[in-house]
């Protein structure tokens, strides 16, 4: 936010990195990291969990190279996490790291969650009804999320595509603000005049989408072969079924299969299609919600290249030096 520096008042600067899962953020953000002396902060919703290692494709400690992370393993899979939580958390951490002459750098997939740390975003009670919420709640027991989420698809579809059909909490929050008040969820965050916060430079990475795609399947596959259903099976086993955590991709589909309710085969297939439909969502949110300056990386041969290129864009959008 704002820095005093001297006799002036200049923003503290901001480094995010965002793209589709898989299109290659975690490589590049440390590179970036080692030229301008950065910290990372993990912009994914569902790395802050312990125990979610495989499933959210969570960076190791060999690949960080030294590269400090923060966000990262700081809940239980049982304890609850808003976009309010990440706001606050992080703005923290970016005025830290600044603190130490160190750049911030926001990286990961969540929009949302990222959107509303750099800009003014003010979260309230607005549309809070426990009564109505209560009510919400036991017809999910009765009918299931899935009903609720049809309903919600119908009367604020910008908001419904922003939530994950099985994440019943968001589903009911946002039906909960449509009863009460007689708005959208969207229609009320359109009459928020958000202001950027940051001194921000925004890299997008985007890609060929066939190419996206293989890349996807092949991440599932090697998650699988890393173990991936050992994991999800000790989250289930513990106990881990119906919350917030588990909710996530890689996850939910595993536990269908551990239900009885599908093949391994099938859950396999489930969870690359639903990867594939979520990398869609990630895209039409950053191209309609942020200022992003995109680069294509579809050609890996010309890495160094491309790097050079997002070097020179943050380099220049954010006043640095790079440590080349």
């Amino acid at each position: 936010m704002l820095k005093v520096v001297g006799f002036f008042v200049n923003k503290e600067k901001l480094l995010c990195i965002i793209g589709p899962t898989a299109v290659g953020k975690t490589k590049l953000s440390i590179d970036l990291a080692k030229q301008f002396h950065g910290e990372i902060i993990s912009g994914d919703s569902m790395q802050i969990y312990r125990g979610l290692d495989i499933g959210t494709a969570k960076i190791s400690k060999e690949e960080m190279k030294g590269i400090p992370h923060h966000l990262i393993d700081i809940k239980n899979p049982d304890e609850s996490f808003s976009v309010y939580d990440f706001q606050q958390l992080v703005r923290k951490k970016i005025s830290a790291i600044t603190d130490r002459n160190h750049l911030p750098m926001v990286v990961g997939g969540t929009g949302l969650y990222i959107q509303a740390v750099i800009y003014d975003y003010q979260f309230s009670n607005q549309g809070k009804n426990n009564k109505i919420r209560s009510l919400l709640e036991e017809r999910v027991k009765l009918e299931g999320i899935e009903r609720l989420y049809q309903y919600l698809s119908k009367v604020d579809p910008e908001t419904a595509r922003q939530i994950h059909p099985n994440n019943e909490r968001r589903v009911i929050r946002a039906l909960e603000v449509y009863f009460s008040t007689g708005q959208t969820m969207a229609e009320l965050k359109a009459k928020q005049q958000y202001t950027l916060l940051y001194d921000v430079a925004i890299v997008g990475l985007t890609m060929n989408r066939d190419i996206l795609y293989k890349r996807i399947n092949e991440r599932v596959d090697q998650m699988i072969e890393n173990g991936l259903i050992n994991e999800a099976k000790a989250l289930y086993d513990q106990g881990f079924k119906n919350v917030q955590a588990t909710q996530a991709i890689g996850y939910k589909e595993l536990f269908a299969y551990f239900d009885g309710k599908i093949t391994l085969e099938e859950a396999v297939d489930q969870l690359k299609q639903n990867t594939r439909h979520f990398a869609k969502r990630q895209l039409t949110w950053f191209r309609n919600k942020m200022d992003v300056e995109w680069f294509d990386i579809t050609n890996l041969k010309e890495y160094e290249k491309n790097l050079q290129k997002i070097s020179d864009f943050v380099a220049g959008k954010l006043h640095l030096r790079a440590n080349i």
